[in-house]
């Protein structure tokens, strides 16, 4: 195996120059405007050679961080791969993000430079301002020269490899604000490696296989599998720009795909639409997934043809301990991801800390098998050393999962017993979310949690402590104020999708939000009078 995610991909492009690298199905392209068709891996690896150059010639290098404001388009992919090869961490930014969450990632990344699209450049700049960092940025078609680093490169003359930091991905957590998770090159080698060396109904065939994704690249599911597995086994890899339920077929059909990525909320959108006989006009073998509706899975794998292969993962543990239902039987319909593998090491406990038996719920803990619990999970949360402390309390990772295990070792997801409200995909800190919704002048308080949602899964409910003096005249008209305050501030899959105007909030003694029963009165509360449907209000912004 290689040393760096670069020397990785210059390899298998040396080998196959002129097989498809990148293939741009027409509905991206129109969503970029860009030119739809494939990009060979002989001109790809041409554009990150001059990207190379570029970068190390502005004295960018080892220790450097970088942000990627890039959406899915190709170039990520490209200068990402130019800035591994000098040991520069990418720090991949959410197109949907705003200024509160632009400020906080600048600061605490200290990203000295951003490569961003034309029309976020002055948000990118402006939050620098407020965050009080030195910024450059640099449009993605750029061809050089490059304006000169701010900062000499913290590590100039150490050796790149391995255990070189290759990125740095936020991930929401309990306590309000993103981790930086640090994820080396190791990290993201193994996520290849192990996917290349699938089997069961998960084979993938070298120099075959064309992968279609939609999901984001500033998502480790994108850089770490998807990506990685083109780069490790050759193959074609089709990333959209995003999930167009109506099109996804399409696109699947024109990109010639044989393997898809999913999440949960894709299946139920496609499974709305009428059934047709071109349901099954397509190439998939089979799908990477996870979160499919148990009432969704068989009714999919019948109509479409292919098998939704569910698996478990996290940013932080990467494939270090991925579980996968990569082998019959699946248990279709059960929420059932796979059995233990000899590369990871499970344990489930209750909250005592004690092992649980057969069939009983408990919290997911995983560690590497071997002598190193940690090898190939995250390198650590960024700036948090007593959060990395905590997640590896006792030798184990502790993924906050709630998870059941049979008497034949098959694994089944509940619940995730973190505070983390999962929205399409998107982790969504009720903590983060809490803290804008109480800088409106109206509130006075505010409890943010989970509600179930047909097509989402989850979404945001906000129960809302109003002040004194607040105009209550008109409760949608506020509850509408309240929401487009979020949109201001936080990416808008993040705002409110219902606002409900409670007396008073759960609280413990201590004042502390009682969550467990925030989480009963946010199953309730829709369709009640006092609960405003505000998930109109939440539109991607351009």
């Amino acid at each position: 195996m290689q040393a760096t995610v670069y020397a990785l991909f210059s390899a298998t492009a040396a080998r196959t120059p002129d097989a498809d690298f990148l293939y741009t199905e027409s509905v991206t392209a129109a969503a970029y405007g860009i030119e739809p068709g494939a990009i060979r891996w002989g001109e790809a690896a041409a554009h990150v050679e001059r990207l190379r150059q570029a970068y190390a010639l502005a004295g960018y290098g080892h220790g450097h961080r970088v942000g990627l404001l890039l959406e899915n388009r190709p170039v990520f992919l490209f200068h990402w791969f130019a800035l591994n090869a000098l040991g520069v961490s990418v720090v991949p930014i959410n197109a949907d993000m705003r200024r509160a969450e632009l400020v906080y990632l600048i600061a605490h990344s200290e990203i000295s430079l951003a490569v961003t699209l034309p029309s976020r450049a002055m948000d990118l700049l402006a939050a620098a301002t407020e965050a009080g960092r030195a910024l450059q940025t640099l449009l993605p078609d750029a061809s050089g020269p490059f304006a000169p680093a701010l900062t000499a490169a913290p590590l100039a003359g150490a050796a790149i490899g391995v255990d070189t930091e290759c990125g740095l991905l936020y991930t929401s957590g309990t306590t309000g604000r993103p981790k930086g998770c640090i994820l080396s090159n190791a990290y993201f080698l193994r996520a290849g490696q192990w996917y290349a060396e699938l089997d069961g109904v998960c084979s993938v065939r070298p120099d075959q296989e064309r992968v279609i994704t939609p999901l984001p690249l500033h998502h480790m599911n994108a850089m770490a599998f998807s990506t990685m597995v083109v780069l490790v086994a050759g193959g074609c890899l089709v990333q959209l720009d995003r999930f167009h339920p109506t099109r996804w077929l399409q696109s699947a059909r024109e990109s010639r795909a044989t393997v898809a990525h999913y999440l949960g909320v894709m299946p139920a959108m496609l499974l709305s639409a009428p059934a047709s006989a071109a349901d099954r006009q397509h190439n998939i073998r089979w799908g990477f997934g996870a979160g499919v509706d148990r009432r969704n899975h068989a009714p999919f794998e019948t109509r479409f043809g292919f098998a939704l292969v569910e698996a478990w993962a996290m940013t932080e543990t990467g494939a270090g301990a991925c579980v996968m239902a990569s082998r019959e039987p699946r248990l279709i319909g059960n929420s059932c991801f796979g059995r233990q593998e000899d590369f990871v090491e499970i344990r489930l406990v209750d909250d005592a800390g004690q092992d649980v038996p057969a069939d009983a719920p408990g919290e997911l803990l995983v560690r590497s098998s071997g002598d190193d619990p940690r090898r190939y999970f995250f390198s650590g949360y960024f700036k948090d050393e007593e959060a990395t402390r905590q997640a590896w309390a006792d030798g184990w990772f502790h993924t906050g999962d709630l998870v059941r295990r049979d008497a034949q070792g098959n694994f089944f997801f509940i619940d995730r017993k973190k505070n983390v409200i999962r929205r399409s995909g998107e982790n969504i800190s009720a903590v983060e979310v809490e803290s804008v919704l109480n800088q409106h002048p109206a509130v006075q308080a505010s409890a943010v949690a989970a509600t179930p949602d047909a097509v989402r899964g989850d979404e945001v409910l906000a129960c809302i402590v109003l002040r004194g003096d607040a105009d209550v005249s008109s409760p949608p008209t506020l509850a509408a104020s309240i929401v487009a305050h979020a949109l201001e501030q936080l990416a808008y899959y993040k705002a409110p999708g219902y606002v409900a105007f409670v007396q008073a909030l759960p609280v413990t003694a201590s004042q502390k939000i009682q969550r467990g029963q925030l989480r009963e009165l946010a199953l309730a509360l829709p369709g009640q009078s006092h609960c405003i449907d505000t998930r109109s209000l939440k539109k991607r912004q351009g």
